[in-house]
């Protein structure tokens, strides 16, 4: 879709547009075809009205009236069902309406075809329904939806056709009607998928991670615990603090206030050396920037944190390199991780090998607390069923495991107990099997009342 777009240059082929072939060099190129694309991540500017997002960036004498844009962008919203005020502030906005000014962008430059990139990763259950509602109604105007996803559920719910992508080649075509979420995952991934594992029944003990008021970047005091043999679940909506509380527990941010306790013993401005040694193993959110070294190789990746430890290395800091290695291609073979060898360097891995490669260090280590952040992004349902249940053997063996994700079939596949998160904030505590609708509301802020049991 990337290269459909112009962002990036085909290397062979042809698109063509209404039976005309057309070269495509630039999203400008794209758009001139009538070719949009609202990517996951939104290109808007906070202080900036909706309008003026919308109309930003286009030549002549229109960004000189913004009232005349004001009544162009209501009477485009109100053509497509778009609920939203064209004067309210993008900084303003909820995410599901920072998408629809998305959508509108595209909308109001004349596109026919409109790419979606994951639009659903980011909203709560209310706003997917919204987002759907939308879709529909441009379908019925005669748009062209291209909807990416890997939640085959909504896939099944809105598409008229599918087409399956594996490896960069298409593996399949079909219809709703003619297919289901368990066919098109072996289509996917090219073997029967698990889509709910059986949670193991262990005992909940003692509280292993304590986080009391915890409180620096979007945070404002958090009070959460942990205990072994359970699996809590944080969610919430992107940019809620998710990060800032991950990177608060690894000393990877300074705090303005609170305690981070492992149990008992005070972490509170500890080095990440040291939490790491004192039994906590990290899963990043971002695992090419927080998780791995990419031009390193294997070996050296399978290392990283532990290569001062004297199984790994000498006083004056000499590397027993047989020894790593040898770790490493014990753990490529236990993780099934598809490689060339241990040599080769972690960028040449798919984004799930690489999962696998930092689940494997960091499992290795034995841990008291196992921090899971955004454990699945970016994976097919095959790698998104093995982290899965290597959480799940986590929580068997009495771990204690903090789960963040925007992803709430992921939260309720793991967690024994959800908690929701809202501008730095825990809204709401809920038992495993709450209404989704009810979690969703706690995304967006309202203060739950349930209680988990």
């Amino acid at each position: 879709m990337r290269i459909l777009y112009g962002i990036y240059p085909p290397d062979g082929g042809s698109i063509e547009v209404r039976g005309r072939e057309v070269r495509i060099h630039s999203p400008r190129d794209a758009i001139a075809s009538g070719i949009g694309m609202v990517h996951q991540h939104f290109v808007l500017v906070d202080p900036f009205t909706v309008a003026e997002n919308v109309i930003l960036g286009l030549e002549g004498s229109q960004l000189l009236h913004p009232d005349g844009s004001n009544q162009r962008v209501a009477e485009l919203a109100d053509r497509y069902g778009f609920q939203i005020d064209p004067a309210a502030r993008v900084e303003e906005l909820s995410v599901g309406e920072e998408q629809r000014v998305e959508i509108l962008k595209a909308l109001y430059r004349g596109v026919d075809v409109l790419i979606l990139d994951e639009p659903t990763a980011v909203l709560t259950p209310a706003e997917t329904s919204a987002l759907f509602a939308n879709l529909r109604q441009l379908r019925e105007t005669g748009k062209t939806i291209v909807f990416i996803s890997h939640k085959l559920d909504e896939v099944l719910e809105i598409a008229d056709r599918i087409t399956v992508l594996r490896r960069g080649k298409v593996v399949g075509e079909t219809a709703p009607a003619e297919t289901s979420k368990a066919r098109l995952a072996e289509m996917m991934v090219g073997r029967p998928v698990l889509f709910r594992l059986e949670k193991p029944r262990t005992t909940i003990g003692e509280a292993v991670l304590q986080l009391v008021g915890l409180r620096g970047g979007r945070l404002r005091g958090i009070d959460l615990e942990v205990r072994s043999g359970e699996i809590v679940g944080v969610a919430g909506v992107e940019g809620n603090g998710q990060r800032d509380l991950a990177d608060a527990i690894m000393g990877l941010r300074p705090l303005e206030g609170g305690s981070v306790l492992l149990d008992g013993r005070e972490l509170t401005s500890t080095s990440t050396g040291d939490i790491r040694n004192a039994g906590v193993a990290f899963i990043p959110e971002d695992r090419q920037d927080q998780g791995l070294v990419l031009d390193m190789s294997l070996w050296e990746n399978a290392v990283l944190g532990r290569q001062e430890d004297e199984d790994f290395s000498r006083r004056g800091g000499i590397l027993l390199i047989k020894r790593i290695k040898q770790l490493a291609a014990r753990l490529l073979q236990e993780f099934d991780i598809r490689a060339r060898g241990i040599e080769t360097s972690a960028r040449t891995l798919s984004g799930g090998n690489q999962q696998k490669l930092i689940l494997a260090r960091e499992l290795e280590t034995d841990p008291r607390l196992l921090l899971a952040a955004q454990p699945t992004r970016g994976l097919d349902v095959g790698a998104i069923e093995f982290v899965w249940s290597e959480i799940l053997e986590q929580k068997a063996a009495g771990r204690a495991i903090l789960l963040i994700s925007a992803e709430l079939d992921e939260i309720y596949a793991l967690s024994d107990r959800i908690v929701t998160l809202y501008e730095g904030r825990i809204t709401g505590e809920y038992p495993p099997d709450a209404p989704a609708e009810e979690v969703g509301r706690g995304m967006l802020g309202d203060v739950a009342s349930a209680k988990a049991g």
